[in-house]
């Protein structure tokens, strides 16, 4: 991909407004939390880890100009902006464990004076940025591995270049697969409500030179009927210790789909998805986003007014419906409570 999701440039974030794709390829600079928040919030930024990595940055720029005389008052500060930055999307744990990663490192750090800490604060988040893409790339390695000669893959939403910091974890494999030479084409799910298949997996695909078929979500049952899908793959927003795993609203319903037609469905993700602290995805919180996603696009109404409406943003696919989940240590089997502490530990 030609197109940077989100980096450090000149005292600010550079962030790629993805709310504008696929007609208008526009970047924002983010100089306040407050503006973070809202990019995170309003899907400016979005993909669990580029989400984490925005989290990572909104922190530095929260503290940047602090004046704080002491590590205690400056780590006040830090928490305070942390905190609010957590409040702008519940399910995506990445975001939630880059908070927890910049809060560790400044209290790791509290004997530097607090410009030094401020600048290690920012190496910080630019390691985590940096430490993404290195992440995808190996995710991609493993995936590839997966994937045969001519190989036709569907995905759901988004997880690509542009849900990281390059390269992506759903698509990674098949830009490794593409980069060695070999034949791979993708079925892209265009993703009601909010159409990040159709808008953003079609255009960087296309952008990559890779063959994408976009189609309608209810049309995936009929294409793997005609045996037109090898291998499902789809990203994560939360995993839970056993396996289940939150992504984008719909792919729950992918995943029984392919267990009917017998096409193996996959779960590509960094370790740092993988929340070890929650057994199964009923705890996994399940955010809701605002109604008028389903009964608007694009400025036009297309529900009568008044319409009751249920959005939730994600759904949750069982453990038992997945072929494997890829990071950036190998392929986890079932049973995953022991193979993905393995990684671990590891």
């Amino acid at each position: 991909m030609s197109l940077t999701t989100i980096g450090w440039e000149d005292g600010a974030v550079k962030m790629l407004d993805q709310t504008l794709l696929p007609t208008q390829k526009k970047y924002l600079r983010i100089e306040t939390p407050q503006q973070m928040w809202d990019a995170i919030k309003r899907l400016c930024v979005r993909g669990a880890p580029a989400i984490g990595d925005a989290a990572a940055l909104g922190v530095y720029l929260g503290v940047k100009d602090s004046a704080a005389a002491t590590f205690d008052a400056f780590y006040a500060e830090l928490e305070r902006v942390a905190d609010y930055l957590a409040s702008s999307r519940p399910t995506a744990v990445n975001l939630f464990w880059a908070l927890d990663r910049m809060k560790r490192v400044a209290r790791e750090n509290a004997a530097l004076p607090i410009p030094d800490l401020k600048a290690r604060l920012l190496d910080e988040a630019r390691r985590i940025v940096d430490e993404d893409l290195a992440t995808c790339r190996a995710i991609g390695r493993h995936a590839a591995a997966l994937i045969p000669d001519g190989a036709t893959v569907l995905t759901h939403c988004n997880a690509g270049s542009l849900a990281t910091a390059g390269y992506g974890t759903a698509l990674a494999g098949i830009y490794a697969t593409h980069e060695q030479g070999r034949r791979v084409a993708v079925y892209a799910d265009e993703t009601r409500p909010l159409l990040q298949g159709a808008r953003i997996t079609a255009f960087e695909l296309q952008e990559a030179g890779i063959p994408v078929t976009l189609i309608c979500d209810n049309m995936a049952a009929t294409v793997m009927r005609q045996g037109r899908i090898d291998l499902v793959i789809v990203g994560a927003d939360r995993i839970a210790a056993n396996g289940d795993t939150a992504n984008k609203i719909g792919t729950y319903g992918v995943a029984l789909i392919a267990k009917a037609h017998k096409v193996p469905f996959y779960v590509a993700a960094p370790l740092s998805t993988i929340e070890r602290a929650i057994p199964d995805g009923s705890h996994i919180p399940i955010e809701e986003r605002d109604p008028k996603e389903v009964t608007n696009w694009g400025g036009v109404q297309t529900a009568p007014d008044g319409v009751a409406v249920y959005s939730p943003a994600f759904d949750v696919t069982p453990a038992r419906l997945i072929a494997g989940i890829i990071t950036e240590k190998g392929v986890a089997r079932r049973p995953f409570k022991r193979s993905l502490a393995g990684m671990f530990d590891a």
